[in-house]
């Protein structure tokens, strides 16, 4: 197995059209002063992934997870081989790969769309890379099969892929990939194409699959319950750059910015913009709605650390950690969605939409109705405050 490391990694889609019309006006001066609208087209092309650096650990499970085009496939592409880097150097192990083929790496990928061959069975299908390296027939069929009875499919190993649920279908293709032993085992978006039940499903087995198989995983996925239950650590990336990277946990309690704190955590992050980070007799405190909140002594301490001075803020509580029917601020009702064991309550707070999540036990549901004013609360030791500027969090 391996380790893997990238170092500023980056990608650049050249651009002909720009190159043309450079070409045209080679003679013209440059204006050094004029501002480039976006800055992910330079004068080489669009930049797709920027200074990527990530040291994986041997047998880690890495998840890359963000928006649509951040940069998550086209990092894990460049870890293949499928897509060419620009610049920066990838190690497998210790060996530098940038300009080793896909089929000379020892890595692995399971797509998207399961890529399986329709005219094959399960066993063929899985035994198909085997065959091209020319291995005995009885090694063939003993990794097979072993890899059958991992993923329960042994049972299906003469069917052909038409005759498979969407499951099923991926469980073969993680087998083709794990039948070869690889030293990484690459996994774009694997179960975007599941329903919802065979999500949580397929997550479970990868779960279990990465108990039994020695290997290094990197998976891509946009989705970040995905994200939160399957990785060791998450990348979460934005616009081709790297947000923050830290398990599922550290990202959760302590988001590095704005973005991450919107984006991990399901429903997100309440925001109250407008805020005031106060500063007074050396203590610091919060007005969030016209109402001043001391902070905790961890806070406290943090802050004075840094030396912080006071500055608008945007301060973030997340829907769990939200209180209903205590305190001094109120909300109307928007939206009740009743979700079994949880009641999620849509408040209108002083034009602001935040979400709070209820235990429904013991609680009088008619009495959260849509219409409604409620009183609600939160611990400030939960609070995240982010710099209405930077938006990076002062906490």
């Amino acid at each position: 197995m391996a380790s893997l490391t990238l170092k500023d990694i980056t990608k650049v889609y050249p651009n002909t059209e720009a190159k043309k019309k450079k070409k045209k006006k080679k003679d013209a001066p440059e204006d050094p002063h004029k501002e480039k609208v976006n800055l992910q087209i330079t004068d080489e092309g669009v930049v797709a992934v920027q200074k990527f650096n990530l040291e994986i650990a041997d047998r880690e499970f890495i998840v890359l997870v963000g928006p649509s085009g951040c940069g998550k496939s086209t990092t894990l592409r460049m870890v293949a081989g499928l897509e060419e880097i620009s610049s920066g150097e990838l190690y497998i192990g210790d060996r530098l790969v940038n300009e080793v083929a896909p089929k000379d790496r020892d890595i692995a990928m399971v797509f998207q769309s399961y890529a399986l061959y329709p005219h094959m069975t399960v066993y063929e299908n899985m035994a198909f890379s085997l065959k091209l390296r020319k291995l005995p027939k009885e090694e063939i069929d003993k990794k097979v099969r072993e890899a059958a009875e991992i993923l329960d499919i042994t049972q299906y190993l003469d069917r052909k892929p038409k005759a498979l649920s969407g499951g099923q279908r991926q469980r073969v293709a993680i087998g083709r990939a794990i039948v070869r032993q690889p030293q990484v085992l690459l996994m774009d978006e694997p179960l975007s194409n599941l329903d919802a039940k065979l999500r949580n499903q397929m997550r479970a087995e990868i779960i279990k699959l990465r108990q039994k198989i020695d290997t290094t995983f990197i998976y891509v996925t946009h989705d970040q319950t995905e994200a939160m239950t399957l990785g060791d650590r998450i990348v979460i990336m934005r616009d081709g750059f790297i947000q923050q990277i830290g398990t599922p946990q550290e990202v959760f309690n302590h988001p590095y910015n704005l973005f991450v704190a919107g984006f991990i955590g399901m429903p997100q992050m309440n925001f109250f913009p407008n805020c005031k980070l106060l500063l007074e007799n050396g203590k610091y405190s919060v007005e969030v709605l016209g109402k001043k909140i001391p902070l905790c002594e961890a806070q406290q301490k943090a802050l004075t650390a840094k030396g912080q001075k006071p500055c608008s803020v945007t301060m973030g509580i997340r829907p769990v950690h939200m209180t209903i029917d205590q305190g001094d601020f109120t909300g109307v009702i928007d939206v009740s969605e009743m979700m079994g064991s949880e009641l999620h309550l849509h408040l209108s707070v002083g034009g602001t939409d935040i979400v709070a999540i209820v235990p429904t036990v013991g609680l009088d549901v008619a009495a959260h109705s849509i219409g409604k004013t409620v009183r609600f609360t939160f611990r400030p030791d939960l609070m995240h405050l982010f710099d209405t500027e930077s938006e990076l969090n002062l906490l």
